[in-house]
């Protein structure tokens, strides 16, 4: 069951993109739904019951209504409760023929980027309970860079956990080399990274495969862990100090599309994360400090989120029920490696 945010303290507060991906049907017409990485995220956890704040505002059109629609099914609360007059963005979604989607981006004077890095931390400040703070994807963006970076460094600043999805998209920018710098910017300030393959491709990170791609990204940054997904492959989860940990499907997955499964991946990851006892606010260090039992529940969690996703059409999060039971018939398999 999801209760009203109101009923629970925030635990994470979210920034990034919301907007609309059209999604091309089979018949050729475009179908609207609700979307954005950091959109599905803010769902996903909302859905599995965490008390959740998307520090973004929505649009008054249409779709900014179906995005409220969506927010509040969630039981998410939203820091800005009104909203501007700005137009939703807009993402026009390509999917190949094993489900992976491409995108296109319409992003100029657009709802979700009406934001100051002043307001945002403003926002962060308002709450006591505040142990997370997540964002990625656009708003990595280096046009963006003067909103997110000074955020992050607060957030750093204040002892609370952060965590960034690279999860790149290379369509929406002109410059790439800046872009990367602007991810690059912001994983400096991350205590958990997330990455895909494919984002490390992005990123120009030398290495004979993904996962030593992955080491020297860890590397090159303060974080402290990073989850490595790997689509069919599942995921990895990286530690600082060398250990690494790989968790798979091991029972068949009947893909219908990939939208959002790396966004309910890291919701399963994070959802999975703050059932530890040592998730309180001002005990960073005690909660970082994970074995391979806690790794092992972690990304089982967060492979059977992403697996209920891509069972759907569209980025449909599931409920924590769901990945429970999930879990429960097909445990993952788990190796070190």
């Amino acid at each position: 069951m999801v209760f009203p945010s109101p009923l629970r303290s925030v635990q994470v507060a979210t920034a990034g993109e919301a907007l609309i991906d059209l999604i091309e049907d089979t018949d050729g017409r475009m179908r609207p739904c609700a979307g954005g990485a950091v959109y599905n995220l803010t769902r996903a956890l909302g859905l599995q019951g965490v008390g959740t704040l998307y520090l973004n505002p929505l649009s008054k059109d249409r779709f900014g209504r179906l995005l409220a629609e969506g927010i509040s099914q969630a039981g998410v609360a939203l820091a800005q409760a009104q909203p501007v007059h700005e137009p939703t963005s807009l993402a026009v979604v390509g999917l190949d023929a094993q489900g992976k989607a491409s995108y296109s981006f319409y992003r100029e004077g657009v709802a979700d980027r009406q934001v100051s890095a002043h307001g945002l931390i403003a926002a962060c400040e308002a709450l006591p309970d505040l142990r997370i703070t997540v964002t990625g994807c656009l708003a990595l963006a280096a046009e963006d860079s003067a909103t997110y970076g000074p955020w992050l460094q607060a957030q750093r600043a204040a002892g609370r956990l952060v965590v960034v999805d690279a999860n790149l998209r290379p369509a929406v920018v002109p410059d790439m080399d800046a872009y990367r710098a602007s991810v690059m910017a912001a994983l400096q300030q991350a205590h958990l990274i997330k990455v895909s393959d494919d984002d490390l491709d992005t990123l120009g990170i030398a290495g004979t495969d993904a996962l030593h791609q992955a080491n020297a990204l860890l590397a090159s940054t303060p974080a402290q862990w990073l989850a490595l997904t790997l689509g069919a492959g599942g995921a990895v989860l990286l530690a600082r100090d060398g250990r690494a940990w790989h968790s798979a499907e091991s029972a068949p997955v009947s893909v219908v599309d990939t939208v959002g499964a790396g966004d309910c991946f890291l919701a399963g990851l994070l959802v999975a994360l703050m059932q530890r006892p040592d998730m309180r606010p001002g005990t960073l260090a005690d909660a970082l400090q994970l074995g391979a039992d806690d790794v092992q529940h972690l990304l089982a969690h967060a492979v059977a989120s992403a697996s209920l996703c891509v069972m759907q059409t569209g980025c449909t999060p599931p409920s924590l029920s769901e990945v429970v039971a999930r879990t429960a018939a097909h445990p993952p398999i788990f190796r070190t490696l």
